[in-house]
């Protein structure tokens, strides 16, 4: 028996449907999405490197300017020590005149010891003290210690000692003498250490002259003197019942690291601007 071929039906291609069909993702706004935001992370990337590579570039620049001008300091500092020394111009006066040392004698002194470095201030300065006038009573000049001169001129002598030798008091010396039968003179040079010194003790007895206990009045400034340099009271006339009429006058003037301190008193009340003027002065010519 013969069998029957069977013939085979043709493969069909498998249908499409809308079920079975998947589509292509990178066809698709949504599959494209994750593409673009890859591409834009890879330009990022590549914009970055350029920046890191200039910031780079700048520090190795500074660096090596910075050992460049240190280099340079150390090779000038190496050329400027194997160098000999340049040598100084001559002086204008290469042989000065100096005294020949000499022995001690009987005829030595601080002066003649000091020569190169004394001043006319370094001079005895009670020599340079207003002599008394003929006919004065009582005359005396010398020196006097701080302490002596604060217990006699200061109320409160602790307090003013202190600030005398605290401003570099270096000596006083005082010349007084009596005129006639009522007035009495006294004149006091006071050496400091430096002219700080004297420019304190002048500027003191403007704080307090003007007060009753005192001149009673602020004073006037001595002609041809600067008010910096010199000023001058004539104290109010003191009257009390019993007692005769009191006058007194003072002038202060600064020369250097010296003050000059004049006082005149007079116990009939005689005195006039004109009388302390002149002693003032011819104390001053003296220095």
């Amino acid at each position: 028996m013969e069998h029957e071929q069977t013939i085979p039906e043709p493969r069909k291609e498998a249908e499409t449907s809308p079920d079975s069909y998947v589509p292509d993702q990178l066809s698709t706004p949504e599959a494209a999405e994750p593409a673009a935001h890859g591409v834009a992370a890879a330009d990022a990337a590549d914009a970055v490197v350029p920046r890191r590579g200039l910031r780079r570039t700048t520090l190795l620049i500074a660096g090596a300017a910075a050992l460049g001008v240190l280099a340079g300091v150390v090779t000038g500092y190496a050329i400027q020590y194997d160098r000999e020394p340049t040598p100084l111009p001559p002086l204008a006066q290469q042989k000065m005149a100096n005294p020949a040392p000499v022995a001690a004698n009987d005829a030595t002194s601080d002066r003649s010891i000091n020569g190169n470095r004394w001043d006319k201030s370094d001079e005895d300065l009670a020599k340079k003290l207003l002599e008394a006038p003929g006919g004065a009573k009582d005359a005396q000049s010398g020196y006097e210690s701080a302490d002596e001169f604060a217990v006699r001129f200061y109320k409160e002598p602790g307090r003013n000692f202190g600030n005398l030798v605290g401003h570099g008091l270096r000596r006083i010396a005082t010349a007084s003498w009596q005129e006639g039968e009522h007035e009495f003179v006294e004149i006091r040079l006071l050496q400091f250490q430096e002219r700080s010194g004297a420019e304190y003790y002048f500027g003191q007895p403007k704080h307090y002259m003007a007060e009753d206990g005192y001149a009673g009045n602020g004073g006037y400034t001595l002609p041809g003197v600067p008010d910096a340099f010199g000023h001058a009271w004539l104290y109010k006339l003191r009257e009390k019942p019993g007692y005769l009429p009191l006058r007194e006058g003072r002038a202060v003037i600064r020369r250097g690291n010296t003050v000059v301190d004049v006082e005149i008193v007079n116990k009939r009340g005689n005195l006039t601007e004109g009388e302390i003027n002149e002693l003032a002065k011819r104390q001053l010519e003296r220095l």
